[in-house]
């Protein structure tokens, strides 16, 4: 859902359209923690120290000029009945048992008729659904601890009260308010209802947010201070939100976690989410299955669609802790106690499910079990303590919670990639050993991946090796030049990465001009800009933690995200997404793996008009590949000649990618990029960023011949071209580990179809076309612009005589 829609909830006076703010860009760095008794036994102790915990907290979190508006604090407790069966005995209604209670608390718009309207919607819902309404509570507060911009935005709060379907267990039950809330938002976008949003609807937690610091949250809830509210679990959140406008809505604790950091791949993960969508098939779901797209919305912000992502697998039957293995999986090639079972799960997860990566603490709890994680880098921190007697403690910092020294049992710390549980109902602290051994000993993975999975170098010899025949230097100068090459970039850009195996290094700083704004043809990735992360600090370092980073790609279908078979293994792995011309041949040479190869060209007699039909020409066939039977789709320019020019690489793949995503056949496929284009690190990432599984730089493998070959000063001496091809995938792997590390990402699989990018003079017609969703803030070219381009390179290239002997010689344009 774009950005461009009609606006819902307590986002809708956030400037949007029209501004250079994008609400898709809100990120969050937080203090998080949470409280348990191990037991599960409720008590108001347990929420004291929540409340006290996310009070010492506060200087984590930001505060408006009015000394109050703050980016928004709360916690998610267990339900504490007492309270409301003190609400159930006013009102004479009769529930036999605490556990038939079900709880939503509800944001509603301020005027009356509105607040009605959604009344009776959800009531509506509810009732269909099977959860009978037993009444709404006005949640008690007090609008004068608001500051004046909370004050102006503050919605009325109420609590729905529900009891369970008959004949539903537990799972049944959250499962139907899980849809009945789906349903009842689907509906309000529907009539245009703004102002109206649901923090929590669920028999097992409850939600107290509010856009406030954390040290006035219990004096404007004053149910936080009842004694009778008890509870056995405190989740609790202080926010700051990073370059963002607060608001309600995106207050935390959200439905079943909290969270500090940054999903610095949110937009590749919401969009590979929303393409397995088409998939999903569980029989928890049964025919409701369709409800429960779209997973996420893009108006969230990253930690609320991550909880999106954390509530459908938990809900869909996988235990949290196994949920949030998979969402934000630990380091397991590096870490010696990581068993060989453990190795398979990760493994296997990995076969069709990308992490949601960047820095992360993230507390978490399906109102039976609580949790807290750190991403694989340990960016975040989290400090734990157990008492004697029984209370578990996390929290991003030592001292949260005063607790004499003589009553604790243990204390401690998380460790980069590490997991620890409070099983409530089993009345156990799960240490990160222990989960990951139960979760890597649920199903037989290791068997299921040994049977299924291919590595490509085990069953292919795919090494480079010297070209068999000479090749002709008139048409590899032809397509360098048609392809943008310059002298420069041979002897300073090529030449590094042969000589070294790395990027020449230059001049800080960038002076040359905009693309949209050179006299020259530039090419199209020169329209795209790295983007930073915006709270990853420290940054990662590509060097010295090179270890916890992989750039292993897998080709193939991907199953149903839902459910976990022996055939979700059944994957190609190559080791490095970078190929060889011999591993492009091997992988095409699976019948297990269906290819197709579609030609990324178009007729130079078409002129600029051709460029537009010729990308729909290639997402039509891309999906009829699909719809065929074929699993890897090569989108190669090898077919450019003096009759045809090469569609940008970068346009071709953005195109197909969106497409599929567009038509939801993404998953059934990988995309390779055969391309003259690619040959430089940024060139490369551009192609994994718009949702390239594998880059072949065929271009760059054919000018190191003509390189070595006129190495008149012996700068390549005792080089040949093997270990020079090697050299220069091992430059371009590290050139995009380094970029990859500015934006706080650590998996490559992460990194494709991320988006992390800004276009800088791209019109919106081919934005919205090939690259959706990325931001454009200065608007220029578009389709007629870019053919132009790359007509006047392919008519610089096959428009002048070929000399005598050898290829066009290059120039040093410069970029002008």
């Amino acid at each position: 859902m774009s950005n461009s829609k009609k606006q819902h909830r307590f986002d809708c006076d956030i400037p949007n359209a029209g501004s250079l703010h994008r609400v898709d860009n809100e990120r969050d760095a937080c203090g998080v923690g949470f409280v348990a008794a191990v037991d599960g036994t409720p008590s108001h102790k347990i929420l004291r120290y929540g409340l006290d915990s996310v009070c010492n907290v506060t200087h984590r979190g930001a505060v408006n000029s009015d000394g109050k508006t703050g980016d928004g604090a709360g916690v998610t407790t267990t339900i504490p009945y007492k309270i409301f069966r003190r609400w159930l005995d006013e009102n004479r209604v009769t529930l036999a048992d605490d556990a038939d209670l079900g709880i939503g608390v509800v944001f509603l718009p301020d005027d009356e008729t509105g607040a009605l309207k959604c009344k009776v919607l959800v009531e509506g819902v509810l009732n269909n659904r099977g959860c009978k309404t037993l009444g709404w509570r006005r949640v008690p507060t007090n609008p004068k601890e608001l500051g004046d911009q909370a004050r102006e935005t503050l919605p009325q709060i109420f609590q729905v009260l529900v009891r369970r379907p008959a004949g539903a267990d537990d799972g049944a039950y959250e499962r139907a308010l899980y849809l009945a809330r789906k349903e009842i938002t689907a509906k309000a976008e529907d009539e245009d209802i703004s102002g109206f949003y649901i923090p929590s609807l669920s028999a097992r937690t409850l939600s107290y947010k509010a856009l406030i610091v954390a040290t006035a949250l219990e004096k404007f809830y004053s149910d936080l201070t009842d004694p009778d509210y008890e509870c056995g679990i405190c989740l609790y959140h202080q926010r700051f939100s990073t370059n963002t406008f607060p608001t309600w809505a995106l207050g935390q604790p959200f439905r079943m976690l909290a969270h500090n950091g940054e999903i610095n791949t949110v937009r590749g993960n919401r969009n590979w989410l929303r393409s397995r969508e088409s998939g999903f098939e569980h029989e928890f779901w049964g025919d409701d299955v369709d409800a429960l797209s779209p997973v996420t919305d893009d108006r969230d912000s990253d930690s609320a669609s991550l909880d999106n992502a954390l509530e459908l697998l938990t809900l869909s039957g996988r235990d949290i802790t196994h949920a949030m293995a998979m969402l934000i999986p630990a380091a397991w090639r590096i870490d010696p106690n990581t068993s060989e079972e453990e190795k398979a799960f990760y493994q296997f997860h990995r076969c069709f499910a990308e992490p949601w990566d960047g820095p992360a603490a993230v507390a978490f709890t399906d109102g039976r079990s609580i949790g807290a994680c750190l991403d694989r880098n340990g960016l975040r921190p989290a400090r734990y303590k157990l008492t004697k007697d029984g209370i578990f403690t996390v929290g991003s910092e030592v001292g949260v919670v005063d607790i004499k020294d003589d009553n604790i049992v243990e204390k401690g710390r998380l460790a980069p990639g590490e997991m620890i549980c409070v099983d409530t109902v089993a009345g156990k602290v799960l240490k990160n050993s222990e989960i990951k051994s139960a979760l890597a000993a649920a199903h037989p993975y290791g068997k299921w991946l040994k049977e299924n999975r291919v590595e490509l170098s085990q069953v292919r010899d795919c090494s480079p090796t010297t070209p068999k025949e000479e090749l002709d230097p008139l048409t590899v100068s032809r397509r360098q030049i048609a392809a943008g090459f310059s002298k420069e970039e041979l002897d300073m850009v090529l030449a590094s990465f042969v000589e070294n195996g790395i990027e020449a290094t230059y001049s800080m700083g960038d002076d040359i001009p905009l693309a949209v704004l050179s006299r020259r043809p530039r090419l199209l990735p020169h329209y795209f800009k790295q983007l930073f992360a915006q709270v990853t600090n420290p940054p990662i370092d590509p060097i010295r933690e090179r270890l916890v980073m992989t750039l292993g790609a897998g080709f193939g279908a991907e199953r149903n995200y839902l459910k976990a078979t022996p055939e979700h293994a059944r994957v190609l792995n190559v080791d490095s997404p970078i190929l060889f011309r011999a591993e492009l041949d091997a992988v095409q040479s699976f019948d297990d793996f269906a290819s197709r190869c579609i030609d990324t060209t178009w007729a130079v007699a078409d002129g600029n008009a051709g460029l537009v039909g010729a990308v729909d020409r290639i997402c039509a066939e891309a999906e009829a590949a699909v719809d065929s039977g074929a699993q890897i789709l090569v989108l190669s320019d090898r077919g450019v000649d003096a009759e045809h020019v090469g569609i940008p690489a970068v346009m071709a793949v953005g195109a197909v990618h969106h497409h599929l995503n567009r038509t939801r056949k993404r998953m059934l496929c990988s995309i390779v990029a055969d391309t003259a284009e690619a040959r430089c690190s940024h060139s490369v990432a551009v192609l994994f960023g718009y949702g390239a599984t594998a880059v072949c730089p065929y271009l760059g493998y054919q000018s190191i011949v003509g390189l070595l070959a006129n190495d008149k000063k012996g700068r390549f001496e005792g080089i040949d071209y093997i270990a020079a091809v090697k050299n220069y995938r091992s430059g371009l792997e590290k050139g995009l580990l380094k970029i990859m590390s500015k934006m706080g990402i650590s998996v490559l699989n992460s990194y494709q179809g991320a988006q992390i990018f800004e276009a800088v003079g791209v019109g919106s017609a081919v934005i919205d076309k090939c690259f959706t969703g990325t931001h454009s803030k200065i608007a220029g070219i578009g389709f007629w612009e870019i053919a132009a381009e790359s007509l006047a390179r392919h008519a610089e290239a096959f428009g002048a005589a070929a000399p005598e002997t050898g290829g066009i010689k290059l120039d040093d344009p410069g970029y002008n």
